[in-house]
């Protein structure tokens, strides 16, 4: 296992593992998730430039519109609970209670 390959493997790990467990804050879920979205990112646009294939190339900027999406969503429910329960705490929410 390269350096590289262990860097981008533990920063994954750890992101999934702060996900798992400290999960009391929304903005501390989303902080992780993100977290993993920008090692898998830079682990995919390194795997398409280390194999030199032209049509992967476009995967990465994929990932990260995504990535882009899920952050813009996450945080307009992060702003949508802080407003309507007035804290950003995981416990309080509930599916079955609007």
């Amino acid at each position: 296992m390269t350096p590289t390959h262990f860097a981008f493997s533990s920063a994954f790990i750890l992101g999934l593992l702060g996900l798992t467990f400290h999960r009391t804050y929304l903005l501390s879920a989303l902080l992780c998730l993100e977290g993993m979205m920008l090692s898998l990112f830079i682990a995919l646009s390194l795997w398409t430039l280390k194999l030199d294939m032209v049509g992967y190339s476009a995967s990465p900027l994929l990932l990260l519109a995504f990535s882009a999406c899920e952050a813009s969503a996450g945080l307009a429910l992060l702003v949508a609970t802080a407003r309507t329960h007035t804290s950003n705490h995981l416990q309080n929410l509930h599916l079955l209670r609007c």
